[in-house]
């Protein structure tokens, strides 16, 4: 079979995204070990510190029966010169995908090219896809269904943002992102998702009124200001964005059923409250889970399926 990769959440189609939710609930109501990666080995290559994509998708391969190669650029030859695509071309001889967690997304495209297993995007600049299925699978969850649901992002738009915009459209929710004059998502982004959403009935909404944003919606989301790298924009971004925290006040003027939801590592008391992140609404501790179930779907339909 040809081999597939999962960069951006719209590699896959409206269809299959349905599939592997569907197949991540049952996942998690039944979790037992598989052996859909039986005999099969999983790099992973994380040149960025985490914690979530890291331990859900090392487990997640381990449930399947495979077998993850945990990689740190310090552990390749990437760190003395070798190059992207020679080092794609190697790491194919040896494993059966690559999960890779990495800064530019320029980076994943080129190892996705000249490498002949499937590459997985757990976290690049532009596209966090892996984060939009586990939001997709708990905002299912909670609310019974993505078509028409409103949700409310309140912050960066940065890569998370950019994966919800696109998850989002594709599944008919109305997405909302409220974001500060300058910090909006990237236009060819927007005008993805819009199309998108044209198809399946959704609706995308970009404005930088933080209550506009949150206004009757039924899921307010929210990530850090200042993401890996933007460390010497902390206090500048603090100043900037600390209207569209999440607080009890944006809670407010949400749906009084209105669930929150965080990527996390969470800032408390920056962009989201401790108030908020612990209180009955958040369903944070589901979603970081969700990473976990979705995953092995995805790895199951991109690996498992193509043996």
């Amino acid at each position: 079979m040809t081999k597939r990769d999962f960069l951006t959440v719209d590699a896959l189609t409206p269809a299959e995204l349905t599939c592997l939710l569907d197949e991540a609930d049952r996942l998690k109501a039944q979790r037992a070990h598989r052996r859909d990666l039986a005999g099969l080995a999983v790099g992973m290559l994380f040149e960025k510190p985490s914690t979530r994509s890291r331990v859900s998708f090392e487990v997640a391969v381990t449930e399947l029966g495979g077998h993850a190669v945990v990689l740190s650029g310090g552990d390749l030859q990437l760190g003395r010169g070798e190059t992207v695509e020679d080092t794609a071309r190697v790491l194919s001889r040896y494993l059966h995908a690559l999960v890779v967690r990495t800064f530019a997304q320029s980076r994943l495209e080129a190892l996705a090219a000249s490498g002949s297993i499937p590459v997985v995007n757990a976290l690049s600049d532009f596209s966090h896809p892996c984060q939009a299925l586990a939001d997709l699978q708990t905002i299912r969850e909670r609310k019974g269904r993505l078509a028409g649901v409103r949700l409310a992002y309140l912050g960066d738009g940065n890569n998370v943002a950019n994966s919800l915009l696109l998850a989002g459209a594709m599944t008919g929710m109305r997405v909302a992102m409220g974001c500060p004059p300058g910090y909006a998502p990237i236009p060819q982004v927007v005008t993805a998702a819009q199309t998108l959403a044209a198809e399946s009935g959704g609706e995308i909404v970009v404005t930088a009124d933080p209550l506009a944003a949150a206004d009757g919606a039924d899921a307010v989301y929210t990530d850090v200001w200042a993401s890996m790298g933007q460390e010497a924009e902390r206090d500048a971004r603090r100043l900037m964005f600390h209207p569209f925290q999440v607080s009890r006040h944006v809670m407010e003027v949400a749906d009084p059923d209105a669930i929150v939801l965080h990527c996390l590592p969470a800032h408390r008391g920056e962009e989201i409250t401790a108030e908020v992140l612990d209180g009955p609404q958040s369903a944070v501790w589901d979603q970081a889970e969700n990473r976990l179930h979705t995953q092995k779907a995805l790895l199951a339909l991109l690996v498992g399926s193509s043996r």
